[in-house]
């Protein structure tokens, strides 16, 4: 445990509290220091504060900082697709089927598991059980994500993230034909209001949303999107391309698992009842790297299984023709 105590000067005065332990500590980003003030382990003349107050001359701060918390999930040999590493971050592409960080049910083989067999030290970024993770992927969801390898990058990164300073690019494969060759989806989404493992546009408390979509690819039947996200709500993607009629193919949650059978054509239900996970993979991702500041962007490829539909697609589209 670190322990630091001082009066706060004149020139700490009118500075957030967070701001000013960091200040003190510059191996401590203000992001941490902002959770360690919620715990408690940081006071201001024996009170507790919020990390916002306003520093003023003759504060008497106590800080007791733990160690590094310990993290609930252990290291794990799963290997990792990587883009891009050094020695601030690292870019990869996740598979499907792969879990972002433990959870109920699933308390190993995450891959928060796989960064910390590959990474030794990165249970002291970020949260016990998410070790450098910054945003995170639903399990069937593939695609590009970019981890936090120290406290400067991962503040850095959550920042750019609250600021909406992330472009995020998705694929998206879902049912129907679209009516224009692009589109926005300005409907709000809040926690579905009788199913709380779900996500809706109908909720009573909600927030602002809008997913821009663009055709990048026509079959008869099912249309690839490509989805330019400008905000990151839980499920964003499947709730709002289920709202407008056009749900994820092989999406269950949202009414894209079976509705393969409502298609005529019995060559595409046969490619379509086959898909096992929903067709959405985080293409691409662009972001200002905290050290360097230089813009920096990243495309994944598409998941094997995902490639595999849409070259049926194409053949069958092909086979039928114009």
């Amino acid at each position: 445990m670190t322990v630091l105590s001082f009066t706060a000067t004149e020139s700490d005065a009118g500075h957030r509290l967070d701001t000013v332990i960091a200040a003190r500590l510059p191996a401590l980003s203000r992001s941490r220091a902002s959770r360690l003030i919620r715990a408690g382990h940081i006071t201001v003349n024996g009170l507790t504060k919020k990390p916002g107050y306003l520093t003023r001359p003759g504060d008497v701060v106590r800080s007791e900082i733990p160690s590094s918390e310990p993290v609930k999930c252990k290291p794990e040999a799963i290997p990792l697709s990587i883009l891009h590493e050094d020695r601030d971050i690292i870019v990869l592409n996740k598979p499907p089927g792969l879990v972002v960080h433990p959870g109920a049910g699933h308390k190993s083989k995450t891959l928060a598991n796989a960064l910390l067999f590959h990474c030794p030290g990165l249970e002291a970024v970020g949260s016990r059980i998410r070790p450098g993770i910054v945003h995170r992927l639903d399990k069937e969801t593939s695609g590009t994500m970019v981890i936090a390898k120290n406290d400067l990058t991962h503040e850095s990164l959550s920042r750019q993230f609250k600021m909406r300073k992330i472009h995020k690019a998705y694929l998206a494969l879902v049912y129907g034909e679209m009516n224009a060759p692009e589109g926005v989806i300005n409907l709000p989404i809040g926690r579905h209001p009788t199913d709380r493992k779900k996500m809706s546009t109908q909720s009573r408390r909600s927030q602002p949303t809008d997913t821009r979509w663009k055709v990048k690819e026509a079959f008869s039947g099912v249309t690839l999107l490509e989805i330019d996200l400008k905000t990151g709500r839980t499920h964003q993607v499947r709730v709002h391309c289920a709202a407008i009629g056009h749900p994820v193919v092989g999406d269950g949650k949202y009414g894209g698992k079976r509705r393969w059978k409502e298609l005529t054509s019995q060559d595409l239900r046969n490619i379509l009842k086959s898909v096992k996970r929903q067709m959405l993979h985080a293409w691409q991702l662009t972001f200002l790297h905290p050290r360097t500041e230089k813009l920096m962007s990243f495309e994944s490829p598409l998941a094997k299984d995902m490639a595999s539909v849409l070259d049926s697609l194409r053949r069958l589209c092909s086979q039928v023709g114009p």
